[in-house]
């Protein structure tokens, strides 16, 4: 691959990032993304064979985002391993409020299992991450990795009920901190601080 045909696939992922952000999932067509990079309609073909591909590169770039807050909020400090979790859930949380098309984008089930450019592979170390910080609460190995998926898919779930309006209104909550904290004190026991 040629300097130019990697800068125009990066400039395909980059307007496929930037129409994700602007306007939602829905709108990463190929066609949408060849016009928002200023290219004919057939040039994605050229570097991303599927219409998948492509938006398991524009994922990957989530990927890499989530990934980065998550390192940011660890190294801030030196947080117990209670606050490491916590730390990780809030970034979570936060990502998807604050980018809401691409947390939608990068948990698409036919993305992760289309297996295109590793999209799991990207995925896996930030559930890493949740393990290994919730082994340091709760240190079996087995009940680490049971207790990080659940609370993973507890924390999906308020991430998503809350982004849909369904969670607001059926708890009458206006902040999603009272939610966390049951979560956490449900996965991880009471908070002793």
């Amino acid at each position: 691959m040629t300097q130019g045909d990697a800068g125009l696939e990066a400039r395909l992922v980059a307007a496929g990032v930037q129409l994700v952000a602007e306007r939602g999932a829905q709108a990463l067509s190929l066609r949408e993304i060849a016009r928002a990079a200023g290219v004919s309609h057939g040039a994605p073909r050229r570097y991303f064979p599927t219409h998948l591909s492509l938006l398991s590169a524009v994922a990957r770039t989530g990927f890499a985002d989530l990934g980065a807050r998550a390192s940011a909020a660890l190294e801030e400090g030196e947080p117990g391993p209670r606050d490491q979790v916590e730390r990780l859930c809030r970034v979570y949380l936060d990502f998807a409020r604050t980018e809401a098309g691409m947390f939608e984008l990068m948990f698409r089930h036919d993305l992760l299992e289309s297996g295109h450019l590793g999209l799991r592979e990207t995925s896996l170390p930030l559930f890493g991450r949740l393990v290994d910080a919730v082994a340091r609460v709760r240190p079996r190995p087995a009940d680490a990795r049971v207790a990080a998926g659940v609370l993973w898919a507890g924390l999906h779930g308020i991430a998503q009920l809350w982004r849909w309006g369904s969670l607001p209104l059926a708890t009458g909550a206006d902040d999603v901190e009272p939610l966390l904290r049951a979560l956490l004190d449900a996965h991880l026991g009471p908070d002793a601080g």
